[in-house]
């Protein structure tokens, strides 16, 4: 607010978090190897935040622990809700933080006004619905919620007075 932040919280590593989350429960439930890159095709295609959200599933190949060698098993959306529950939780509890720290003057903007969500994150099935739910407050995607960060700092490149009073901290611009 007014070129300077006020309140803030950062999950960075709760996009693969949710993929390490995904290839423990398959490993877990199903005994089960699966790589990163698996567990995140899985969470991009089925993955949900909330259990009943959505009714999809998919195939996931991977290696046996018991016997090491290929298996495959079907994965529900609801399975995937199931493995990311306590990341997602962490992730709305520091959302919870966030709205608890900010200032009166600025909570009433962020009641008319809402929360926006961005990063891969924010691409995650019924995440939106589930934060607007636990917290009260409308809650929108970013157009380009995978862009955000670049477009962002491009465009305080472009234009230095938009970075506020960030600016002086900016010795580079």
């Amino acid at each position: 607010s007014l070129g300077d932040i006020v309140v803030s919280s950062s999950l960075r590593s709760a996009g693969d978090r949710l993929n390490q989350d995904i290839a423990a429960y398959v490993k877990k439930k199903y005994g089960l190897l699966i790589g990163e890159h698996t567990a995140e095709t899985i969470k991009i295609e089925i993955g949900s935040s909330v259990v009943g959200n959505r009714q999809k599933e998919t195939q996931v190949r991977g290696r046996d622990v018991v016997t090491g060698l290929p298996k495959t098993i079907t994965l529900t959306s609801d399975e995937t809700a199931e493995a990311m529950k306590d990341t997602i939780d962490s992730m709305i509890a520091s959302a919870h933080d966030v709205l608890s720290e900010t200032p009166p003057e600025l909570a009433s903007d962020i009641i008319d006004r809402g929360i926006v969500i961005t990063g891969g994150g924010a691409l995650l099935r019924g995440l939106d619905t589930l934060i607007q739910n636990e917290t009260g407050i409308d809650v929108h995607i970013a157009e380009a919620p995978l862009d955000c960060v670049a477009l962002g700092a491009g465009a305080v490149l472009d234009n230095p007075e938009l970075a506020g009073r960030r600016k002086e901290e900016m010795s580079y611009l």
